[in-house]
């Protein structure tokens, strides 16, 4: 099969389709997600699920999932068998070649904001038990799931390719959150009740919880990593102590992309450790963390105000020079580098 310019439109389609899927809000379509159960069940060889509960956040469902009397798991039977059917089918359909071009238009864009979601959803659930035990039993309950909305980046090259075997599968994805399918019993989540973002797709919000499901359950992010309840409030009020003092290395970068390297640089007192015509090279030691190394450049081009724009590039930990920095900027070493006319 050729991925010709028509395909490729159908492919970028599915992906878009998908990715309104996976950052959806709001209550769950359950008589549609649960006729999307028993499809994916027949269409595994399997008998009905005997009952369907409803579950108002993973975490719920996790729960619900380790303490009801549902019989074995399913899962591979109802997810990981048509999985790997679809896949291999599709991947001798298209080659390698092809196969790689519809996956980078489909589930390629979507994996990594969608995955970002699951990996906080599954820290979220972990985090809410005291006990280390309790929490490691949760988390691994969770990977048993089903991720229903968040199989987007799948289900959207499988949707392109129409694929039937993941039909039922696709049905729950569309109406409802994760899910867990046991012989005689199914656990389905409601999706979220609010989903934040940033313009890279990762969850971030100032104001509350990032994601947030019916029952209280809900993740706090600021730019995809995870914060604390209340941290976002207090980014008004950073100083370069209070950014010092912090003791958690994430945390601590988060701070920092907010106050600005640049406004850190001038109010920590730091001091250049090298110059040259490049530019100034900073480097900021933080402790329990690789140092944050900057190259301060001049746009030689004046802005409409006669003023010279400064900016900071971040470049690796090990750079020694202001020219190897800008120099790798540009993919080059500090030898190659050697421009005409920097603008």
């Amino acid at each position: 099969m050729t991925v010709t310019t028509e395909f490729a439109d159908v492919l970028a389609a599915a992906a878009q389709r998908w990715e309104e899927v996976a950052f959806r809000a709001g209550p769950a379509d359950r008589p549609e997600a649960e006729a999307g159960v028993r499809l994916a069940y027949r269409a595994a060889g399997l008998a009905e699920p005997g009952e369907i509960v409803w579950a108002d956040s993973p975490l719920a469902g996790a729960r619900a999932a380790a303490l009801l009397d549902t019989g074995r798991s399913v899962r591979d039977a109802v997810r990981t068998g048509p999985w790997q059917r679809a896949r291999a089918e599709a991947y001798a359909a298209l080659g390698p070649t092809g196969w790689a071009l519809a996956w980078a238009l489909t589930g390629g864009r979507l994996w990594d904001p969608v995955n970002g979601i699951v990996t906080r959803i599954r820290q979220g659930v972990a985090a809410a038990e005291e006990s280390q035990t309790a929490a490691a039993a949760l988390r691994a309950s969770t990977l048993d799931a089903v991720l229903g909305q968040h199989d987007a980046p799948w289900l959207a090259l499988f949707d392109a390719l129409d694929r039937p075997e993941t039909e039922g599968l696709a049905r729950v994805a569309r109406s409802a959150g994760w899910w867990w399918p046991f012989e005689r019993v199914a656990v389905v989540c409601e999706r979220p009740a609010e989903l934040h973002r940033d313009g890279m797709s990762r969850l971030h919000r100032a104001g509350g919880p990032a994601l947030s499901f019916p029952d209280g359950f809900a993740v706090h992010a600021w730019g995809g990593m995870p914060v604390p309840a209340g941290f976002a409030a207090t980014m008004a009020a950073l100083t370069v102590q209070r950014i010092d003092a912090e003791e958690n290395a994430e945390l601590r970068r988060v701070m920092l992309e907010h106050f600005g390297y640049d406004r850190y640089l001038a109010e920590s007192g730091a001091v250049p450790v090298h110059r040259d015509e490049a530019g100034v090279l900073w480097r900021i030691v933080l402790p329990d963390d690789e140092p944050v190394t900057m190259v301060e450049v001049v746009n030689s081009t004046a802005e409409p105000d006669g003023t010279f724009r400064r900016y900071w590039l971040r470049v690796p930990p090990s750079t020694r020079t202001a020219r190897e920095g800008v120099a790798w900027t540009f993919g080059m070493t500090e030898t190659d580098y050697r421009p005409v006319r920097e603008t």
